[in-house]
């Protein structure tokens, strides 16, 4: 029997792989599909492995540095005279130091902006830090960046902005080939790129047209000379979340309808590496993107993840007048939970200053804000409870291995998961997270917890992605029961986590 029992847990093991093993990131809805054909195929869409890290990483850093440093603007003209770039103690350790001690896992550097100076001597321009005063224009921010993440084991990526505002031909076909010339600077000289943000700012040129960008041209060549590296937010990998506030939906799919008409694009969707921005469905401010009502009609499906960026200060670049409207560790707290908990990866702006160097009021602000979420997930009080409910590997939500998660049996696509403590314990945030590798998959779900001989509902939620937080007011109690109400086929969960803020 011990025999027996083995093996039929095997065999249930191998059938739940067998059941994923034709999982991609993209899905073509065929004009016969049924209903449940569609959410079998929307249950089955998975991320790449690139998109996969980057989720993985949750908190990422931007360093928005250059001329616009000194000049106190936002967006510079491109008629700024490179002398104004003068670091007086730049130390780009000191940058990947801070971010990492936060938690960061990951930085974009703007290695141009759009004013067009380039922080890395290119041979594109003469707008750049090679006609700069700091270190007598033999320096390279990009190439030190690059070695400080190396040196602390932080991913390293670029922004490039296409539109170039001191370029002469921007806004002809030739720029198309001069930007091609600088991303291929940036991704042969300076080791492994992990991410690539590219905006959609596109403004006149000196002609008074504005730039039909190759962003197609350009993908596939990132692809060529960097293939691990993510494209975002103008890119195939990663979508903008819509706002610069850092917050995501309360209800945020990373699988997405397509409702692309053109069969060639079509048929590069439908490949295992993805190198064209898809066609969505609906607009891109709607609150909810990928419930079932909005498969309806689709073309087609595709993983296509959100990340949520924001400045921990008002503007972009650095001013002085800000050092003391710095968003709170309180604020940044509240962010953290409304963008990694909502199924996103937050892009946090920490612009360095004149001197070269995060300013120590951020640097405060950043530690402080690593000593309360330490605060609060230090201690997950369901690694006391013992658990009880139908499916497979229940232990494997409290083992903290991702990889390791439970499912339901068969294609169930409801559950029941009841925790029980010997003591009574005190919480009030609470933490779900799918196995994504498989795919995302809940609907919705409630948590009810008892109250004397009551049962309660404490919170309600639909998505949960990679990873959902919710904060509920304070409550205490023996028993908590998490019901998942509706899911797209079997559901998979890697972690629970209840807490004490």
């Amino acid at each position: 029997m011990k025999f027996l029992k083995i093996t039929l847990t095997t065999l249930t093991t191998l059938l739940t792989i067998l059941n994923h093993v034709n999982a991609q990131n993209t899905a073509t809805i065929e004009p016969e599909d049924t209903a449940y054909d569609i959410i079998r195929k929307a249950a089955n869409v998975t991320p790449t492995p690139r998109q996969l890290r980057w989720q993985q990483l949750e908190l990422t850093a931007f360093f928005h540095f250059g001329v616009n440093t000194y000049t106190g603007k936002e967006w510079g003209t491109g008629k700024e005279n490179p002398k104004i770039f003068n670091p007086t103690n730049l130390d780009t350790e000191q940058w990947i130091r801070t971010v990492k001690e936060a938690g960061i896992k990951q930085v974009i550097l703007t290695a141009k902006h759009h004013d067009g100076f380039c922080l890395w001597p290119t041979a594109t321009t003469e707008h750049s830090l090679k006609n700069s005063p700091w270190k007598n224009g033999k320096g390279d921010v990009v190439k030190e960046v690059a070695e400080a993440c190396k040196k602390y084991d932080i991913g390293f990526g670029i922004y490039l902005s296409p539109w170039d505002m001191n370029a002469s031909i921007y806004g002809t076909p030739e720029y198309n080939d001069f930007f091609l010339e600088q991303l291929t600077e940036l991704l042969t000289k300076y080791g492994q790129i992990d991410e690539v943000w590219f905006d959609g700012a596109n403004g006149e040129g000196p002609n008074g047209k504005k730039q039909v960008y190759d962003f197609n041209r350009w993908y596939t060549h990132i692809r060529k000379l960097q293939p691990q590296a993510v494209i975002a937010i103008m890119g195939p990998d990663v979508r903008w979340v819509g706002t610069e506030t850092g917050y995501g939906r309360e209800t945020e799919w990373s699988v997405l309808p397509t409702a692309e008409k053109d069969e060639e694009k079509i048929a590069l969707l439908s490949q295992k590496d993805v190198a064209v921005v898809p066609t969505l469905s609906g607009s891109f401010r709607d609150q909810d993107r990928g419930s079932r009502s909005k498969l309806k009609g689709a073309t087609g499906l595709i993983w296509y993840p959100a990340e949520m960026d924001v400045s921990i200060r008002p503007g972009w670049f650095y001013r002085e007048t800000e050092n003391d409207k710095i968003k709170t560790p309180e604020i940044l707290l509240d962010i953290y939970f409304g963008s990694v908990g909502r199924n996103g990866v937050l892009l946090l702006n920490i612009p360095p200053d004149k001197r070269g160097l995060i300013h120590e009021n951020d640097i405060k602000v950043l530690q402080e804000w690593k000593r309360l979420r330490d605060e609060i997930f230090d201690d997950n009080l369901v690694k006391k409870a013992k658990l009880k409910g139908n499916g497979e590997k229940l232990k494997a939500v409290k083992d903290d291995n991702y990889n390791t998660f439970w499912t339901t049996k068969g294609n169930d696509s409801t559950a029941v998961i009841d925790l029980s403590f010997k003591t009574p314990q005190t919480m009030n945030v609470f933490e779900l997270q799918e196995n994504i590798a498989i795919g995302q998959r809940i609907e919705k779900f409630i948590v009810e917890y008892k109250d004397g001989e009551e049962w309660k509902k404490a919170i309600e939620g639909t998505t949960v992605g990679y990873k959902r937080l919710i904060q509920f007011p304070e409550i205490t109690t023996s028993f908590i029961r998490l019901k998942i109400v509706s899911s797209r086929l079997s559901p998979t969960l890697s972690k629970i986590g209840l807490y004490k803020q």
